[in-house]
C-alpha cells in the first residue's frame, strides 16, 4: 500500500454501515456492512491500525455513493475504481483482477476460476484464500465466488454466508432451499 497515512471514513446505506479506507494510490479497504457505526469503524482499524478520519477524495466519494446505491439494489460496476493493495501474490492479483470482471448476478466456483487462470483444480483452494484475504470485499465481489456445485459456501465478512447470499440475492441470484435429508412423517 501507499507510504502515506491511509485515511477512512465510515457511511450509513440500506445494508447496515460500512467503512472504506484510502491511500494516495487508491482505495485500500472496504468494510461490508455492520449494525453500527462502531462495529465497522473498530473492524475496519482492526486492519488498519494506524489509519486516520480524512476527507475523501472524488473517487472514493463515488465509489461510497456506488456501494449506497448497490445495497439499494442497483446494478452497480466497481470495476473503474482504482485500487492499493500493496504487495500481492502474483496468483492473489490474478484471482483479483479475473473476480473483480464478475459482473452484477454472475457467479462462478472457486475451481472455475482457478481453471480459468490455467490451475489445476488444487488451486481452487488458493482461490478460496484469497477471496477470504480480499481487503475490498463488493470492489472485488469475492461474494460472487461460490463452492462447488453452485453452492454459497464461507464468506468471512460480518453475517458469513447468510450475508453472502442476501448480497446474492439482491443481485437476482437465488439459491433452492436444500431439500431435508430425512422426510418426517405426517400426523
Amino acid at each position: 500500500m501507499g507510504q502515506t497515512v491511509q485515511h477512512y471514513l465510515i457511511f450509513e446505506t440500506a445494508g447496515g454501515f460500512c467503512g472504506i479506507a484510502w491511500s494516495d494510490i487508491g482505495i485500500t479497504r472496504f468494510q461490508l456492512p455492520t449494525k453500527s457505526a462502531d462495529a465497522a469503524e473498530r473492524l475496519l482499524l482492526r486492519r488498519l491500525p494506524g489509519a486516520e478520519p480524512g476527507q475523501p477524495s472524488e473517487q472514493v466519494l463515488q465509489a461510497v455513493a456506488a456501494a449506497k446505491r448497490y445495497f439499494e439494489g442497483e446494478e452497480i460496476d466497481f470495476f473503474d475504481f482504482k485500487l492499493d493493495l500493496g504487495e500481492q501474490d502474483g496468483f492473489f492479483e490474478q484471482i483479483y483482477a479475473a473476480a473483480r470482471e464478475l459482473g452484477w448476478g454472475h457467479t462462478t466456483t472457486y475451481g472455475a476460476l482457478a481453471k480459468q487462470l490455467g490451475a489445476g483444480p488444487e488451486a481452487a483452494r488458493d482461490v478460496g484464500q484469497a477471496m477470504a484475504k480480499n481487503p475490498v470485499p463488493l470492489i472485488i465481489p469475492c461474494h460472487r465466488v461460490l463452492a462447488a456445485g453452485g453452492k454459497v459456501g464461507g464468506f468471512s465478512a460480518p453475517g458469513g454466508s447468510v450475508a453472502k447470499a442476501r448480497m446474492l440475492e439482491l443481485e437476482g441470484v437465488r439459491f433452492e432451499t436444500p431439500q431435508p435429508a430425512q422426510k418426517s412423517f405426517g400426523f
